[in-house]
């Protein structure tokens, strides 16, 4: 004992010196800043200064968020907001957006062209400025721009950073401009090509393969942005045109506005007049409203612009979309913040004043929220976002301009429209209802759990790691599938939680109902983040949760349900990247001892191809008995015959989990060296929002058109 005591006196005492010198040779270095820079020293000679467009090139993220598909789409959103903002402000009512052959992009607009002429501090022209310098635009003061939603003066210079070739064409003054550049850089100065009698800024970009790994647009994606787009701004037609397979047979250079051609290419337009009432019934086109008279109010105090729209609807989910100066907050802010309180307040008070209620039945947030579906708009000159992408709008007057107007004018409403005030109450009061039948079921199973030490289910096989971090579930179908995932599972990491059956469709049901079920509340108490207003994301047991379920029909609505579960319920889990889905093999193809897995019908005809036997002649077997017992007297009747005898070619199609034994399982499917996971994102929250309705709500009508429209894409398994 002393003699380890000593040791360890003495590895104190090195840790000590050691520590010493560091401290000295840092506090020399701060005496010393001429050291040379190659041994580690930080001077003057340490700092690196990117000019003009190099730090969007070196920190893409920075400015458009990912080099994933969000980031290359924005791309279009940076240049198509420069013209939307032209006809925010009444220059412009035309805008057009093509998809080119080689993944070119171009925007059109009618508005007043960029300016042309040398701008004084930069000496160069107002549009090569613009193109190739940061901060640099007409959004920072002046008489530029009333309203935009640029804020920063980095969008369409940095489209420009981030193409490999950019082309600017400016009609104004009665003149044609162009200037052309290479990832930022100008190519030559601006030049007159010629005089024109239009007016207008054509931006044509090739985004850079260097930033993006892939770049593939979405036409379904750049359709949805635009249409919502086009219902925010009152009587501008935008157009998208998809001309990729364009056989090239006119020059599109020459070419103004695309629709103009005689030779039609895929196309779309949009123009409204209704704005956001019109909006609000096209995202409640799949709903029964509760009211028929869509609420609007449009008004500007304090210089901030106000435009509400909402309806309810006969669902328990709310849709509130936010927008500052039209750009879409998917984060919300301050604007919605003061609409939840002004909704509230304003119910709150009619209810009072119109009904026989208790004192204590106050609806609360939640319940007013109840099928809600609401769009949100403001305008303001001096706006402030939390960033680049304009997830959240941090203004702080925009919340009581928000709270003034809509507060006068939905009370007003109310008092106008009886019919639909009582059906708004009623829907409100449901949901008061509900809520306090919610919370004592959630009381008597989380909160009791909670204080009382509650135990995990007993079908839950808990992994042996407390660290959330390196822990995994796997949410199975049936007992068969849970008993070989737990023989083959790496108990030090990995959990598995079998599922009985199919689980509770929880697009129509409360959270009191949920609770009662069994399955759910299992799932529920192993992730261990609570539900509803306790749910707490910090609290997840497992930081990869991954629903394997089987390659039928059954299990395809297994793993519907459980993504409706986590879509409604648990969406933070969603978002933190946390949610997977198996992708075990469909085949396993057996050549004596040789095995091979394959996970798709391409994959199983290349593994054919490379052994040499031609699909049509593989015999596909779904029987998982007997196989290993016929091999085995195949190899012993080689060794007694004299003629080795050739290999048989097996072909197993799994149906399930449970026909895998446990090694099977833990090499194609567990192990995290070898198996396929896909995981769970949301890129569109709408349009997930209107599948889910379509799919698991009750209108019957739109889930069987919504079949006949996809019925070509399916992959049926027959």
């Amino acid at each position: 004992m002393a003699q380890q005591g000593q040791a360890v006196c003495a590895k104190i005492r090195e840790a000590e010196r050691l520590f010493f010198l560091i401290f000295t040779m840092a506090k020399a270095s701060k005496k010393s800043p001429k050291q040379d820079s190659s041994k580690g020293t930080y001077n003057a000679e340490s700092i690196t200064v990117l000019e003009g467009l190099e730090p969007v090139r070196k920190r893409p993220g920075m400015y458009i968020g990912t080099t994933g598909p969000d980031g290359l789409h924005h791309l279009i959103w940076e240049v198509f907001d420069n013209s939307r903002d032209e006809a925010m402000g009444g220059h412009a009512d035309d805008i057009e957006v093509t998809l080119l052959p080689n993944n070119r992009v171009r925007v059109a607009d009618n508005g007043r062209g960029i300016p042309v002429g040398i701008h004084k501090q930069t000496k160069v022209s107002a549009l090569e400025t613009i193109m190739t310098t940061l901060h640099a635009g007409g959004k920072f003061g002046g008489d530029g721009y009333k309203v935009s939603g640029g804020l920063h003066g980095v969008g369409v210079s940095v489209v420009n950073a981030l193409s490999t070739y950019t082309k600017a064409e400016v009609h104004v003054d009665g003149g044609y401009h162009i200037q052309e550049y290479d990832r930022g850089k100008a190519r030559a100065k601006v030049k007159k090509v010629s005089s024109s009698d239009w007016q207008g800024t054509i931006i044509t970009f090739d985004a850079d393969p260097q930033i993006f790994p892939e770049i593939k647009y979405e036409w379904n994606r750049i359709v949805s942005h635009l249409r919502q787009q086009a219902y925010l701004i009152k009587g501008v037609r935008i157009t998208i045109n998809d001309a990729r397979e364009y056989p090239g047979k006119i020059d599109l250079a020459d070419v103004r506005y695309f629709r103009d051609l005689e030779l039609l290419v895929p196309s779309m337009g949009f123009y409204f007049e209704g704005g956001l009432k019109s909006l609000v019934t096209y995202n409640n086109r799949f709903q029964t409203p509760v009211h028929d008279t869509v609420f609007y109010v449009e008004k500007e105090v304090d210089n901030v612009q106000v435009e509400v729209a909402l309806q309810y609807v006969d669902d328990i989910s709310s849709r509130i979309t936010a927008f500052a100066n039209n750009t879409y907050n998917s984060e919300g802010g301050t604007h919605i913040t003061g609409f939840k309180t002004a909704l509230t307040r304003t119910l709150n008070n009619y209810s009072k004043k119109n009904t026989s209620g208790k004192e204590d039945d106050n609806f609360t947030g939640d319940d007013v929220l109840e099928g809600l579906t609401a769009i949100v708009s403001v305008k303001l000159r001096e706006i402030q976002f939390e960033g680049q992408t304009k997830g959240k709008l941090g203004s702080v007057e925009a919340r009581g301009a928000v709270e003034t107007v809509f507060s006068e004018a939905f009370s007003d409403f109310l008092g106008e429209h009886p019919d639909e005030a009582r059906a708004i109450l009623g829907k409100a009061t449901l949901a008061m209802k509900a809520r306090k039948a919610a919370k004592a079921a959630k009381d008597s199973v989380l909160r009791k759990g909670a204080l009382d030490g509650m135990t995990l289910p007993g079908k839950l096989a808990d992994c042996q790691s407390k660290d959330a971090s390196e822990s995994e579930v796997f949410i199975v179908e049936g007992d068969s599938a849970g008993g070989s995932s737990k023989q083959g599972r790496d108990r030090r990491t990995q959990a598995v939680l079998p599922l009985r059956g199919k689980i509770l469709n929880v697009e129509r049901a409360r959270l009191d109902k949920m609770l009662a079920s069994n399955e759910i509340r299992n799932l529920v108490i192993a992730m261990g983040t609570a539900i509803g207003d306790l749910f707490d994301i910090s609290k997840l047991r497992y930081h990869k949760i991954i629903i394997a379920t089987d390659a039928d029909v059954d299990g395809a609505h297994i793993r519907t349900l459980l993504l409706t579960l986590f879509y409604r319920y648990f969406k933070g889990v969603i978002e933190g990247g946390f949610l997977y889905i198996a992708q075990p093999p469909l085949y396993k193809i057996s050549v004596g001892k040789e095995v091979h897995y394959a996970y798709t019908d391409a994959e199983r005809d290349a593994v054919y191809k490379k052994l040499g036997v031609a699909p049509s002649f593989a015999e596909i077997t779904e029987e998982s008995e007997g196989g290993e017992e016929e091999e085995e007297e195949d190899d012993e009747k080689e060794k007694n015959s004299k003629q080795p005898k050739a290999k048989k070619l097996r072909t197993q199609r799994y149906k399930g989990l449970g026909e895998m034994n446990p090694e099977e399982l833990w090499e194609t499917t567990m192990d995290p060296e070898r198996r396929v996971l896909k995981q769970v994102k949301i890129e569109d929250a709408q349009d997930a929002d209107r599948v889910f309705d379509i799919l698991m709500g009750t209108d019957v009508p739109a889930r069987k058109s919504f079949i006949q429209s996809n019925a070509k894409t399916a992959k049926l398994d027959i």
